[in-house]
């Protein structure tokens, strides 16, 4: 499981929100600092003191009422219609794909996100070391990748836990669902055991 496979199973957290989210907190850092520069005088004394409404910009929107509205009205119905669809795509519940292994017409072979899910779970809670998993199939029907979270008893062998997952497991799941490749996002974590009360 290389890296770029893994990326691909993570894409939908980390791309898009992250990428925006760091244009807009860049835009907001350029600008500040471009105030602060203009306001020390670094870009000379007179601009340093002038008001931080230009009066030539303000002579020109003066003369030019009607269009300088109509385009921050434009620009502002833009921004929100941008704002609203970012914000529901962030709380839309990421879809979980079906795949479709056969589509003759009167013998089609569909097999859920549930399925998948559960039949990945309950070989990869058979490894030894392994007190239990979760697993959760995400990206898109043509696409589909894996989200494995496995709890590991302490002292278990993590080299070990890792090959019979790619070897066995994911191998598995790939043949039986006639897929080359299965992108596929690890989480380990050990499971701690219930605290001994002390008589």
């Amino acid at each position: 499981m290389s890296k770029t496979v893994a990326a691909k199973a993570l894409s939908r957290s980390y791309a898009g929100e992250r990428s925006l989210t760091f244009l807009v907190g860049l835009l907001a850092l350029l600008g500040g600092a471009l105030a602060l520069v203009v306001g020390y005088g670094v870009l000379g004394e007179f601009r340093g003191r002038r008001p931080l409404l230009d009066p030539i910009a303000l002579d020109w929107l003066g003369g030019h009422a009607t269009p300088a509205r109509i385009a921050a009205i434009v620009l502002g119905v833009l921004l929100l219609v941008l704002g609203l669809r970012w914000t529901l795509r962030s709380l839309r519940p990421e879809p979980r794909p079906d795949l479709d292994l056969d589509r003759t017409e009167g013998a089609e072979l569909v097999v859920t996100a549930a399925a998948i899910a559960g039949a990945v779970q309950a070989d990869a809670e058979q490894l030894a070391g392994v007190s239990r998993a979760r697993v959760r199939a995400v990206g898109s029907r043509k696409s589909p990748a894996l989200r494995v979270t496995l709890w590991l008893h302490e002292g278990t062998d993590l080299k070990g836990v890792w090959e019979q997952l790619d070897t066995q497991v994911l191998a598995r799941a790939r043949e039986s669902l006639g897929l080359a490749v299965l992108p596929t996002a690890v989480r380990l974590e050990l499971d701690t055991s219930a605290p001994k009360r002390v008589r």
